[in-house]
């Protein structure tokens, strides 16, 4: 490969990534609309919350919480950086078997890994924690 062809090849490259850097926002956006609902199934979204209302399995859920959780949606759960806060209006309005399939399959589009290696109590008592928190303020 000749010189010109290397310099060709290393200024494509160089635009593929600015391009690349510039619609990162844009698919992040995109991808946090809450299309994950639609994706739902409807037997999961169906499910109930086992430890729903019960003090002791939210605080269980935010120990888990801080310890999983907390880095990316902040130790208030108001997201930080890019990440969504769970106290928005599409949190509270989820139900919480969509949720739980959230934690379980995760968002690849967003980061968010799956966390099926939770048992499936820590992932109802996450739930709660969230459903213990007041909603965000405007």
């Amino acid at each position: 490969m000749g010189y010109g062809e290397k310099q060709g090849r290393m200024m494509n490259l160089r635009l593929f990534s600015i391009a690349a850097l510039l619609l990162l926002p844009a698919l992040l956006l995109a991808a946090s609309d809450g299309a994950w609902l639609r994706r739902v199934p409807d037997e999961d979204r169906a499910r109930r919350n086992p430890v729903a209302g019960q003090a002791q399995a939210a605080s269980a859920g935010q120990k888990t919480f801080m310890e999983n959780c907390a880095k990316c949606h902040g130790t208030d759960a108001m997201g930080l950086r890019n990440r969504p806060g769970l106290r928005s209006e599409r949190i509270r309005h989820a139900k919480d078997g969509e949720i739980f399939w959230m934690l379980e399959h995760g968002n690849p589009y967003l980061g968010m890994p799956p966390w099926a290696s939770l048992s499936e109590q820590a992932r109802w008592q996450v739930i709660a924690y969230i459903r213990s928190l007041p909603p965000a303020s405007r």
